[in-house]
């Protein structure tokens, strides 16, 4: 299995984490709605900033990407808040777009969103 590359810091001001209850609710005439479970995992998605500080890692990243991972694949990645392992795919294998802080590509950034079974 793919791991996530040491030289693609997450940056912790860009992470958030959002979960899909998998609920279904239905409105009653009257009374309180009724709520199931649908599924007994979930789909948890994480938003979170990619750090590239040269240009030399945003070059292994994307031969990472494009090769080991081949865009859509899944990689184990260690979770910005607990630092679980977590196996983890990109979102419609979307890596965001690259912005660079400083000439020449150092400091170098990407928003990204992650998802994985709960």
């Amino acid at each position: 299995m793919a791991v996530f590359p040491n030289n693609a810091i997450i940056r912790l001001s860009g992470f958030s984490e959002e979960l899909d209850p998998s609920v279904e609710r239905v409105e009653m005439e009257r009374g309180v709605p009724k709520q199931r479970v649908i599924n007994s995992q979930v789909m948890a998605t994480i938003t979170a900033t990619v750090l590239f500080k040269a240009p030399e890692d945003i070059s292994a990243f994307e031969e990472w990407y494009f090769g080991e991972l081949g865009r859509v694949g899944w990689f184990t990645f260690a979770h910005p808040r607990t630092g679980e392992p977590l196996t983890v795919r990109f979102v419609g294998g979307q890596i965001g777009t690259l912005t660079a802080q400083a000439p020449r590509g150092f400091y170098s950034q990407r928003q990204v969103t992650l998802e994985y079974l709960r």
